[in-house]
Order: C-alpha cells, then sequence, then structure tokens
C-alpha cells in the first residue's frame, strides 16, 4: 500500500457537489492498494501514520505525532497512486488492486486509527471526489508498506 501525506490546517471531500467529509488540522492521506496488499500492509501504515512525528513542538520541530497533538485524519483512496508511466505516455494501472480488495484494506485502516483513539473520517470509495485542503507547512511525506521509498 502506499499512502501520500499531507500535513493540513483543514481538508474535505466533496461528491456531486455535496460535502462527505471535513477535517481540521491533521493529515490528509491518499491511499492506493497495491495488488497483492493485506491487512498486515493496512495494519503496519496505520501504525506508521499515527506514529509519524511531522508536528512541530515548543522548539518548532517536527516532533510531535498526530495523537500529541489531537489532530484528524481524511483517508482518501486513490488507486491512481499505483499508476506506471515509465513506458509511454499513458499510464498503466495493472499493479493497483481491485476494488473487492482495496476497500477493505482501507476499511481496516480506518478501523484501526479510529480503534486507537484518532478521529478519522473517509472519502466516498469508487466516486468521483473534489478533494479540497489547506496543506500547512507545506508538509507532504510518501509511505509504502512495502518500503519501496
Amino acid at each position: 500500500m502506499r499512502l501520500v501525506v499531507q500535513r493540513v490546517s483543514r481538508a474535505s471531500v466533496a461528491v456531486d457537489g455535496e460535502a462527505v467529509s471535513e477535517i481540521d488540522a491533521g493529515y490528509l492521506a491518499l491511499v492506493g492498494a497495491e495488488e497483492g496488499d493485506t491487512v498486515a500492509d493496512a495494519r503496519y501504515l496505520a501504525d506508521k501514520l499515527r506514529g509519524l512525528r511531522v508536528f512541530e513542538d515548543a522548539d518548532g520541530k517536527m516532533n510531535l505525532s498526530i495523537e500529541d497533538v489531537g489532530g484528524e485524519i481524511l483517508l482518501v483512496s486513490q488507486f491512481t497512486l499505483l499508476g506506471d508511466a515509465r513506458h509511454g505516455r499513458r499510464p498503466s494501472f495493472s499493479r493497483a488492486a481491485r476494488p473487492e480488495v482495496a476497500e477493505p484494506l482501507l476499511e481496516e485502516m480506518r478501523d484501526m486509527l479510529a480503534a486507537a483513539g484518532v478521529p478519522v473520517s473517509t472519502g466516498r470509495f469508487r466516486a468521483h471526489m473534489e478533494i479540497g485542503l489547506v496543506n500547512d507547512g507545506p508538509v507532504t511525506i510518501l509511505l509504502d508498506s512495502r518500503k519501496v521509498f
């Protein structure tokens, strides 16, 4: 699984002009599931996301986690994170997990974060979403359960 994590002042998701989810300070995490990913990948990334220390402490150093600052997380499924554009000009999405595999993995991440007490919202799976965000910093981190980067 892949995540693009953005530290935000606020973020929101709308579908067909209707607000679906909205958070204040925290993370917007775009989530891409890959063929072969399992619940172990979802749990690894949920734990990594929960412990990621990119919020500033009293000394101005990125040393605090989402839990430390009482932030929220907005998880948004985005299969295009698995797009491979190394050959030609049209990306191949053949490595992206099928929706019936990807959706339960995203739900596992959501449930694990919520069980740990982190307020978490999601976009709408398989919908055309409009994402609004104010990137704070900007801070953008890439995470991959296979540790590709």
